[in-house]
């Protein structure tokens, strides 16, 4: 299963992996199946002026989009390269918004998917297809979710763009290497050692020293969401899971589920 977190709106396989881009997906991720995923009412249209981040455009009315259900990748590529992944599909272009509203963030911009006018090119699964990006979790819509999750698979599987290297994924049992990525959105794997409350919060514990160790956190009032998408945290006990979210410094590394899609179920072994 997997989740994302910007706190105001706001699959490497093994074995039969579950996937959770945002809700229970019931099937391995093997292939891009890209169907009518992310087809949200239309909410607007416009020329793009100019490309200010990896996720975000300006368009020549002065409207500000932001990407939904992606994250920029961070690693070693510079910020420039990453933005120019977003250019070359955008800039100058035409582009349909899509989503559920079009209130703006707390930044002001509309947070949307977004087509190619004209055509079925999802801009958002197209850089995940790239490998240009990775998958927030943040599409709540189930056929979104899988769209965007199989286009980060074929990604993953065909080594594309930052799946070339080999630490897009950090190992739960490298704690400096996932504090090294304080405040950046992270994918982490491994094993759950332990499932512990502690007061309003529940640990998903990959490892026995709670100061150093990293562990995932769900809060009380992510409960509701957890039991609705079938989940029973008990169950993850020795089970491989993979958890992604922006990463923060509590004792050890913690990642804080907001969304039950950032947690996918990979296996027992």
């Amino acid at each position: 299963m997997l989740v994302s977190l910007r706190p105001s709106r706001h699959w490497h396989a093994r074995g039969a992996s579950i996937a959770l881009f945002g809700a229970l997906v019931a099937a391995p991720f093997v292939a891009p199946a890209l169907a009518a995923g992310c087809s949200f009412a239309p909410q607007g249209e416009g020329r793009v002026a100019a490309v200010t981040d990896a996720r975000g455009f300006r368009l020549e009315d002065g409207r500000k989009v932001r990407l939904a259900g992606i994250e920029p990748v961070s690693s070693a590529t510079t910020r420039k390269d990453r933005t120019a992944a977003l250019a070359a599909l955008v800039a100058g272009h035409d582009v349909t918004l899509h989503g559920q509203d079009d209130a703006p963030d707390r930044y002001g911009r509309q947070v949307a998917f977004v087509y190619l006018a004209g055509t079925e090119t999802r801009v958002q699964a197209e850089l995940l297809r790239q490998g240009e990006a990775l998958g927030s979790a943040d599409a709540t819509d189930k056929d979104c979710a899988m769209t965007l999750a199989a286009a980060e698979a074929e990604a993953r599987q065909a080594k594309r763009g930052t799946w070339a290297g080999a630490m897009v994924i950090k190992n739960a049992e490298s704690s400096d290497d996932i504090l090294a990525g304080i405040g950046r959105f992270t994918l982490v794997e491994g094993k759950v050692l332990s499932v512990r409350q502690a007061g309003a919060t529940t640990y998903l514990n990959f490892g026995r020293n709670w100061t150093r160790d990293f562990a995932a956190t769900i809060s009380r009032r992510m409960m509701p969401a957890i039991e609705a998408a079938g989940l029973n945290l008990k169950s993850l006990e020795n089970k491989r899971i993979r958890v992604r979210g922006f990463v923060q410094a509590r004792g050890g590394p913690r990642i804080e589920v907001l969304q039950v899609g950032q947690i996918e179920v990979l296996g027992t072994n």
